[in-house]
């Protein structure tokens, strides 16, 4: 374990005075200032290259292979070679949080606006790049941190009880398919399940009927853990490298049906998007608050409690979801936004997701997604997903072409966003997490 402090601190690469050379970085509202230095996997469209690492900055891709090659960034040989060799992010998040803390210093330097590294060979720009899947995913868990989200749901199933007794105590999870972490922009196909109609006596095979998004942050591991040992809850950030956005794709009918007795299946393995840009804690440092967990409730056990994580645990983003319709494309419409939360309300922090997972010694290892669930707010216009909807009693959405929605139609394309913005600091942002529902298949694979 590296010596780097659990909550990371500001410093002068959060200045928000800091410009770049590269022009697009210094939009006060663009999502990559050279105060946010985001790291990701790309190509160059129409080369026949291998994947290489990155750092967004305005409109444009930092090549880390190129500024190896240039000799341009200022930071340990062993994190040099990752930054410049590796095909995914997975050999550089092994390295730790303080690797990741030399290599963004680095690319700050080769980015400011005073000139003595500008380099524009070192640059692609987004439009010539491919943004591929960041980390090399080999396990991934999705938790039910927002008790918000959870007493909405919760509603549906036990309206005069909607938190389960469990809900306050531990940080709720189930293990999804890593196989199905898709990269945004991969197209999403609506999937195949058994559904029961209500009241029916027998179910039937078929394309789902509600088919949901999920609008969620996801945490990356960087330094992993070894099997048998747990990670205390006051070192558990030091092993998570940076945050992405995900959805978590639902069919809720298959949900209703095959959870019982032991969750989710088939209704969410069929794909998880997630966002190509990896944020690290480095740069969410300004943007971070106090636990919401109220006083009132019971304290958590403790190897889910620390001071540090209730004072600092939260991270203040903001998230939206936009619907555009196949209707709305003809139309020549803009993206509708459906909803609007904040992460920092919610019940569980990264920190104890992360302590938790590990507490009876199971091994996390760098790439590891750790998805936050569904994140909803108290306010209508808050619910992270369409169920929520019916839940909260907003009910049936109506787009701008008139069109009606309680679930997901084909050639619907839902698109998440998220953003951190605090007085005295640069406006930073994650990008986008964006796909398209095409129509159920009728073709089965055939291995011969």
């Amino acid at each position: 374990m590296n010596g780097a402090p659990a909550v990371p601190a500001i410093d002068d690469t959060h200045d928000p005075a800091l410009r770049s050379w590269v022009a697009g970085a210094n939009d006060a509202a663009g999502d990559f200032p050279i105060q946010n230095l985001p790291l990701g996997v790309f190509r160059r469209r129409g080369r026949p290259e291998a994947p290489r690492i990155g750092v967004a900055i305005g409109d444009q891709v930092l090549d880390l292979r190129r500024c190896r090659e240039l000799r341009l960034l200022d930071a340990p040989p062993a994190v040099v070679a990752a930054a410049g060799e590796a095909t995914a992010l997975n050999p550089l998040l092994a390295q730790g949080r303080q690797a990741l803390r030399s290599l963004r210093r680095a690319a700050s330097r080769v980015l400011r606006a005073d000139g003595s590294r500008a380099e524009p060979a070192a640059l692609v720009p987004v439009s010539d790049a491919e943004l591929l899947l960041p980390v090399e995913v080999g396990d991934y868990t999705d938790f039910y941190a927002s008790i918000v989200h959870a007493r909405n749901v919760g509603r549906l199933f036990r309206p005069g009880n909607p938190l389960t007794r469990n809900y306050r105590h531990v940080p709720l999870a189930y293990h999804g398919r890593s196989s199905s972490v898709v990269v945004s922009g991969t197209p999403v196909t609506r999937p195949r399940g058994q559904r029961i109609p209500e009241g029916g006596e027998r179910p039937s095979f078929e394309p789902t009927r509600r088919l949901d998004y999920e609008v969620e942050l996801g945490a990356c591991v960087g330094a992993g853990s070894l099997p048998g040992l747990a990670i205390p809850i006051d070192a558990a950030e030091r092993h998570l490298a940076g945050v992405c956005l995900v959805n978590d794709w639902s069919a809720r009918d298959m949900h209703a049906w095959e959870a019982q007795p032991l969750g989710p299946f088939l209704s969410k393995s069929f794909a998880t998007s997630v966002s190509p840009w990896v944020v690290t804690l480095d740069a969410l440092a300004p943007y971070r608050c106090a636990a919401a967990r109220p006083a009132a409730d019971p304290p958590p056990l403790p190897h889910l409690a620390c001071a540090a994580n209730d004072a600092r645990g939260g991270i203040d983003v903001t998230v939206e979801v936009w619907l555009q319709s196949a209707g709305m494309r003809r139309r020549g419409l803009e993206p509708a936004r459906l909803s609007r939360a904040a992460f920092r309300d919610m019940y569980w922090t990264f920190a104890q997701m992360v302590a938790h997972h590990a507490s009876n010694g199971c091994r996390l290892r760098p790439g590891d997604l750790l998805a936050s669930g569904t994140i909803s707010g108290p306010d209508p216009d808050a619910a992270g997903c369409l169920v929520e909807r019916a839940a909260t009693g907003a009910g049936t959405l109506t787009l701008p072409t008139g069109e009606r929605r309680d679930f997901l139609a084909d050639g619907d394309e839902v698109t998440l966003r998220a953003y951190c913005i605090r007085d005295g600091f640069a406006r930073i942002g994650f990008g986008s997490c964006s796909a398209r529902v095409l129509p159920a298949s009728a073709a089965v694979l055939d291995p011969t």
